[in-house]
């Protein structure tokens, strides 16, 4: 009989945490999980019930936010008021979780900040705990924030899955981590998306084309990459830049007001659109939205850029490179599970557009470097990034917790 796992996922617009949840649980045999969701309100509901989950949505699970960039401090403790308006939100959707499912087997929470979620659950349901981590924790010893957390994960999760080394190192060294890394399926959606594709068609012929796939977060560094692209555009070399992804969180009424007036939020792609006005870009930047059909994109690139400020590697760098393209990261020590520096890719600092630039031109102007730096780049997604396997190493991780 297949194991009933419930899945607390705290970002309803689709993106790499659900992306990677979903092709997990896709990959897994449906004689071994029945997956039911909780989730906030947003197209990331679509997917999950592609795959037979069973969903209840809220508008919004309340998070306690201890990663390495976003921990609350100054203003950002004021967003410590919407976690407080999301609780009983977060509270009725356990409640209504367990009137309506009735017993689960396992809980599998998708991002450490959804800990409270997490605790409200386990004491309903009593059942082990597995606990995904994706970003960089906050590591500062003397924290009563960073003490709490870690508490937490020694003494209620049953499991702590990292996405890969960079996570693994910001955790600590005594804590039992399994590292099992993210994984794609490199092949077109079910559904065509014809606009994107009309999109694409579109783009020069003969133009180095660099890439950005994820929602448009101020954290992506996409305010960095606009800027490098107009550094870019005065050494004279072809290339257009070319962005996949929505606003990553609705601004409408007055909650969205408040945030942006406090600069806790900001409109990505209403700035981006001024940006490239002002810069004179619409020739080389060029802002596609948000698509399913994501597999179709990357073998249309030459370069992927992921200039986060998180100083970690996301998954579009190995999205990317089951196509043989190479990736540019802005992270300053990368691990050699996911970017090997000047062999699968380019690592820049953080928050550094010239850097950016400096690195995108120097790809595009060595095209056979980059050939090879993609080919590198393959053979690595190929090796850790198989989502058969690492399917396998998740189902592997519950059976270990249902037998203790």
């Amino acid at each position: 009989m297949a194991n009933k796992v419930l899945y607390i996922h705290m970002i309803g617009a689709f993106g790499g945490a659900s992306r990677s949840l979903f092709e997990i649980v896709r990959a897994f045999p449906a004689t071994q999980v029945t997956p039911y969701f909780v989730t906030p309100k947003g197209n990331v509901s679509t997917f999950f019930k592609e795959i037979g989950g069973t969903i209840i949505e809220v508008p919004g699970l309340t998070q306690f936010d201890n990663t390495r960039y976003s921990y609350y401090r100054g203003i950002r403790w004021l967003v410590g008021l919407r976690e407080l308006i999301f609780l009983p939100h977060t509270i009725g959707a356990m409640r209504r979780a367990k009137r309506d499912w009735g017993d689960v087997d396992l809980i599998h929470l998708n991002e450490f900040t959804g800990i409270i979620p997490m605790l409200i659950a386990r004491r309903m349901f009593n059942v082990p705990v597995v606990v995904h981590v994706r970003s960089l924790a906050r590591n500062d010893a003397g924290s009563w924030r960073t003490k709490w957390v870690n508490h937490i994960l020694r003494e209620k999760a049953s499991a702590v899955i990292a996405i890969d080394e960079n996570v693994r190192a910001s955790l600590p060294q005594d804590l039992r981590v399994d590292v099992i890394h993210n994984a794609f399926t490199p092949a077109p959606a079910a559904a065509f998306d014809a606009v994107f594709d009309a999109k694409l068609k579109a783009l020069r012929p003969g133009s180095v084309k660099v890439g950005f796939v994820g929602n448009l977060l101020k954290v992506k560094g996409l305010y960095d990459l606009i800027e490098a692209a107009r550094l870019v555009k005065g050494s004279g070399i072809d290339v257009e830049f070319v962005v996949v992804g929505g606003n990553g969180r609705s601004l409408a009424g007055i909650r969205g007001r408040f945030l942006k007036a406090l600069g806790l939020a900001h409109d990505v792609m209403a700035d981006l659109e001024v940006l490239i006005k002002q810069y004179e870009l619409r020739d080389t930047f060029h802002l596609f939205g948000f698509t399913a059909d994501i597999q179709r994109f990357y073998p249309q690139l030459d370069i992927l850029c992921f200039p986060s400020h998180y100083d970690a590697p996301g998954r579009p760098i190995f999205e990317a490179a089951f196509s043989g393209v190479p990736s540019i990261v802005a992270v300053r020590d990368p691990k050699p599970d996911t970017l090997i520096h000047g062999e699968t890719g380019l690592a820049v600092p953080p928050q550094d557009p010239v850097a950016l630039a400096s690195a995108i031109m120097a790809l595009a102007s060595d095209r056979k470097r980059s050939i090879n730096m993609g080919s590198a780049a393959r053979a690595m997604a190929q090796k850790n990034f198989d989502v058969q396997t690492n399917a396998g190493l998740v189902l592997e991780v519950y059976r270990r917790c249902l037998d203790d």
